[in-house]
């Protein structure tokens, strides 16, 4: 029969219909506790590709319920499947795949209305893969408790100053946790630090176990360490206990600014115990030479050690003489500069007037330098544009049930760009953000805490929404456009202007300068527009109005009248804004008759 747990649902994809269930007390055959999926369950109506491969037992088993009966195709929902009765699973994790046609973990997919995973509700000494946690030294009163006892002594602990030893049982329930740091620090903490409390205490009790990795910080370094036992107490006297886990520490001291960037990173982050599992293969080879990894390679089944494989290195590849051709850049040597600060800054941004090629440059260069168009994304920037549609926040969801708008937080650009560079298996490879029209938002407004992290990149803030940690990944590199005609470049905020490289593009200088030229003899074309358009921009003082090559880089400027109708209705309306409320007739300065007047005839 089903305990005291509430009712769970879970969602299905794309903002699909709800399934519901309830956890049982009986016990599957992986010791797992059932799950019962409750009757007017929807069914994802197919499954994923090799499911059936991957999932074989959950994949006959959903076959086995189509083919009784038990899943039948939805009447209110025909574009899935409907539970016609209870259908009792092994385990929540299989009952989830049963209904998503996928790989699934139950307790974390199956959730209460309030937003509480199943996994809260079951009491269970650690479970999964193997972790690594960073636990801190900070929490307690001796400052040097991590070289003087931790190091020496072998654990790592916890201060756990008001609860009650009796009341702490090695794999609780975060519920039950929770209930226990409600009663205990309600008068003392706020809600904020509760909830920290939850987590760290279900940690260090319930999620810990032998065999997982464990890191610290002492003395600006960096120690590792093996958890070897179950959870301990010790008690300090009348109100002070200490949780403790025996630990096997490494005695190589790993100094902090030698550590990967990624590692900086997670260590930046202000929690007493975190889950790092996400750098754990940079962990475990520290101190490890190639050779050493290469020989675990060789003894392992499938030659995989995840150690050898994070150390891939991050790599810009060179641009070359054929990609200066192609882009009509007049030297190689300029795009590897471009390339150079890519690589110390990760930040630049390409300014200069309308029609010079800075959001065709940044695209180009982003998709050679990154190995292909699937890793650039491109955002453009407006005055309304804000950190929530930049990065995340709140926006409205139709409820697919009850057909009611409410929020959810949702990812902007940046946050999915960042978590698919940041993605096992991406980490060596370049991804790139490019901001096009980057000066036309206001930028304190979009990047919010964010302008932090594009200066000190191995870092991690706290994000205003979803109270994530947060740090861009080093291999996310931001490529920005702004048109100095639409706002001066003195007008950008300074402390944006010190997070980017500036590379200016401008008819004065190369490549901008050459390159209509370079156009028109690779299409075997006259150089009276490159002549034109020289003239043209000698005769504007201001070199933030000046004309760009791309306007006559078209294929219509080249048909019967397309430079006379381009020159008319492109670029004379671009000097009429910049003559706004003078005394200039645009035409007589800028027509083309004036400007064919002045140029050299081309030599016979």
């Amino acid at each position: 029969m089903a305990d005291n747990n509430p009712k769970f649902h879970l969602r299905l994809r794309n903002g699909g219909p709800l399934a519901h269930g309830r956890l049982l007390n009986e016990r599957g055959t992986k010791n797992s506790r059932k799950f019962k999926v409750l009757a007017g369950s929807l069914a994802r109506p197919d499954t994923a590709p090799l499911f059936h491969e991957t999932n074989a037992a959950s994949n006959r088993t959903r076959e086995e319920l189509i083919s009784e009966g038990a899943l039948v195709t939805s009447t209110k929902w025909p574009d899935y499947l409907e539970a016609t009765r209870d259908i009792t699973c092994n385990s929540a994790s299989a009952a989830a795949e049963i209904l998503l046609g996928r790989n699934s973990n139950g307790q974390v997919v199956w959730k209460t209305p309030e937003g509480h995973p199943l996994g809260d509700y079951i009491a269970r000494e650690g479970w999964g893969r193997r972790r690594t946690w960073l636990v801190r030294g900070a929490h307690a009163s001796d400052t040097d408790i991590v070289q003087r006892l931790w190091l020496t002594e072998g654990y790592v602990t916890l201060a756990a100053t008001r609860l009650q030893r009796a009341n702490l049982k090695q794999g609780m329930s975060k519920d039950a946790l929770r209930r226990l740091v409600e009663d205990a620090y309600e008068s003392t903490s706020s809600y904020s630090r509760r909830s920290q409390l939850v987590e760290a205490f279900h940690i260090f009790v319930s999620r810990m176990k032998p065999g997982d990795a464990v890191c610290t910080l002492s003395e600006n370094g960096l120690y590792v360490g093996e958890i070897t036992g179950p959870v301990g107490h010790v008690d300090l006297g009348p109100g002070r206990l200490n949780l403790q886990r025996q630990v096997e520490w490494r005695s190589t001291k790993h100094p902090y600014e030698e550590l990967p960037e990624e590692v900086q990173q997670k260590l930046s982050i202000q929690h007493n115990v975190a889950d790092i599992t996400s750098v754990q293969a940079i962990i475990d080879g520290l101190g490890r030479s190639d050779e050493d990894l290469a020989d675990e390679a060789q003894e392992t089944v499938d030659g995989a050690v995840p150690a050898l494989a994070a150390r891939r290195e991050l790599e810009l590849p060179e641009p070359s003489g054929k990609l200066a051709m192609e882009l009509l850049i007049h030297d190689a040597a300029w795009l590897r500069e471009v390339r150079d600060l890519l690589w110390d800054e990760r930040q630049l941004i390409f300014y200069g007037p309308p029609g010079t090629g800075k959001t065709y440059l940044a695209q180009k260069l982003a998709e050679f330098l990154g190995g292909g168009r699937e890793q650039v994304k491109l955002v453009q920037f407006h005055p309304s544009y804000a950190y929530e549609d930049f990065f995340e926040g709140f926006r409205p969801q139709e409820d697919p049930d009850t057909r009611q708008v409410a929020f959810r937080l949702t990812a902007g650009p940046l946050r999915e760009l960042a978590d698919l560079a940041s993605s096992e298996g991406n980490r060596h490879v370049p991804h790139f953000l490019i901001i096009d029209e980057i000066n036309r938002a206001n930028l304190a407004k979009v990047f919010g805490e964010l302008y932090f992290l594009l200066e000190y990149r191995n870092r991690s803030v706290r994000l205003t929404y979803s109270n994530d940690d947060f740090a861009l990944p080093p291999n996310l590199f931001v490529i920005g456009t702004m048109n100095t005609a639409d706002r001066s470049i003195a007008l950008v905020d300074s402390a944006m202007r010190r997070r980017f490289a500036f590379v200016e593009l401008s008819p004065r200088t190369e490549p901008t300068k050459g390159m209509l030229r370079r156009w028109l003899a690779a299409k075997e074309r006259g150089t009276e527009p490159a002549d034109l358009l020289d003239e043209l921009n000698r005769r504007i003082p201001d070199p933030d109005f000046q004309v760009g090559p791309s306007y006559l880089m078209k294929p219509g400027v080249y048909r019967d009248g397309g430079l006379e109708r381009t020159w008319r209705t492109k670029i004379l309306p671009l000097l009429e804004e910049y003559h706004y409320g003078e005394d200039v007739k645009v035409e007589h300065r800028y027509g083309l008759e004036s400007l064919r007047g002045s140029i050299t005839p081309p030599q016979a």
